[in-house]
């Protein structure tokens, strides 16, 4: 077989082989001019990482300098815990912009409106430890590396919140770096890499996969699962959502994952369902993926099953027992009780509390508001990207967490391809939020 006729992942392969093999070349070549550099000034290689840092951003050749974000990469990852929090001090004070510098450059500006000024002025706002961040993520895998740094200081910020600044600015550079146009919509199917099916399984964050068969069952038929991934991170997803194609609306989570369910009919099959979203790496907080995976996911499965009539989800509830107990604290409602009822009898029961508990959860999903959002993180996600509040169901997960975190309540959101965009617009600009009859019957 020729060059030319090899098969696309093959040659991809190759080519990033080729790249890669070219990168190492470099950065052994940029390891001997550093070597040179310090032999010649009779210099031992430093041990103190934050030099390293100020020399990189200072360094001008390009195969040194990329051995150079090599080390510090390698020095940073070998940090321990408090090491690392001394780091996160240094780069929220030594490489932080000069507040004297933006002064000086601001005034200049305002004497000389000139687009040099301006360039001026905005090196001044910019901190030092952002051009850091740039020449670090040189080095090769070095952006999963700074994603977990990311995760790393945000487990910091509420003992200390004078490390926000420089949250704030690496932030700002993976809302760049990720940028919708990078990421790769793929297919995970039982046939996708060993390494990247075993990260489906641990990352997976509101239904646990237990283990292989669990995992197979859920990428069986009817069933699929969709992931975004950047190609600096080729093997890593960033977020994957799960699917099943059903027959009608479902109201519980457990016939959608249950290894010994029997497959519908494909020619029953009328509904799309979302039942899991995971977001993969903590890093990545408030960098969006999710509304662009399920409205390119939407696009992706209407090519593969035209006659899909709706898209929804079955959704979980995750503060619910949260804001009921802070909020609404009452004796004829208890969440234990509740928690029994659910565990005990299911949906066959006639007592009050449950009709009382979904008009709560309605109203909580509804109209709890944080800054005229919804108060719920996963409705605020849904209700954000054009789905309307479509159903709400008692005793539909009865897991643990589920009954922990909804008294074993969840929800379809439903995703109407015409109301979308209206959805969107009124939820925003009016604060307003579409509901069904029937969730507009618990309110009333």
């Amino acid at each position: 077989m020729s060059a030319d006729a090899q098969p696309p992942a093959e040659a991809q392969r190759q080519s990033g082989s080729g790249l890669a093999g070219l990168l190492g070349s470099v950065i052994s070549a940029g390891k001997g001019i550093l070597a040179r550099r310090r032999q010649a000034a009779a210099e031992a290689p430093s041990g103190d990482l934050l030099a390293k840092c100020r020399q990189l951003l200072h360094h001008r050749g390009e195969a040194s300098g990329l051995a150079l974000a090599c080390e510090v990469i390698s020095d940073y990852q070998a940090l321990d815990a408090a090491n690392q929090t001394l780091f996160f001090e240094a780069l929220g004070t030594a490489f932080d912009a000069d507040p004297e510098g933006i002064i000086a450059a601001a005034n200049a500006y305002q004497t000389n409106r000139s687009n040099e000024q301006l360039t001026s002025l905005g090196k001044a706002i910019e901190a030092p430890r952002v051009k850091l961040f740039r020449r670090m993520n040189m080095a090769p895998d070095a952006t999963s590396v700074l994603v977990k740094m990311r995760g790393a200081l945000l487990q910091l910020l509420p003992d200390r919140p004078e490390l926000k600044r420089v949250d704030t600015d690496l932030k700002h550079q993976f809302v760049s770096w990720f940028n919708r146009g990078f990421l790769e919509l793929r297919v995970i199917d039982w046939n996708s890499p060993a390494a990247v099916l075993e990260r489906i399984i641990q990352y997976e964050s509101v239904h646990a996969i237990q283990g292989w068969d669990d995992l197979r069952s859920r990428l069986r038929e009817n069933r699929m699962c969709f992931a975004f991934f950047h190609p600096a991170m080729p093997d890593d997803p960033l977020v994957f959502v799960e699917v099943a194609l059903t027959s009608g609306i479902p109201t519980a989570i457990a016939p959608l994952i249950d290894k010994t369910a029997e497959p519908a009919d494909r020619k029953d099959l009328d509904t799309v369902v979302f039942y899991s979203i995971s977001n993969c790496h903590p890093g990545l907080a408030g960098v969006s993926f999710g509304n662009f995976l399920i409205k390119q996911v939407v696009e992706e499965i209407g090519k593969r099953y035209p006659k899909a009539k709706r898209y929804v989800t079955l959704s979980p509830v995750p503060g619910f027992c949260k804001w009921l107990a802070t909020e609404h604290d009452s004796p004829d409602l208890d969440i234990h009780e509740l928690r029994s009822l659910a565990k005990v009898h299911g949906t066959d029961t006639t007592d009050p509390r449950w009709e009382a508990a979904l008009e709560l959860c309605a109203r909580y999903l509804v109209k709890e508001r944080s800054q005229d959002l919804a108060l719920d993180p996963v409705a605020r996600f849904h209700l954000g990207n054009g789905a309307s509040l479509h159903a709400i169901h008692w005793a539909a997960d009865l897991s643990d967490k589920g009954l922990q975190q909804s008294v074993g309540m969840m929800v379809n959101y439903l995703y109407d391809l015409d109301s979308i965009e209206e959805n969107h617009d009124a939820y925003f600009d009016q604060s307003e939020v579409a509901i069904s009859r029937a969730v507009a019957r618990l309110l009333s």
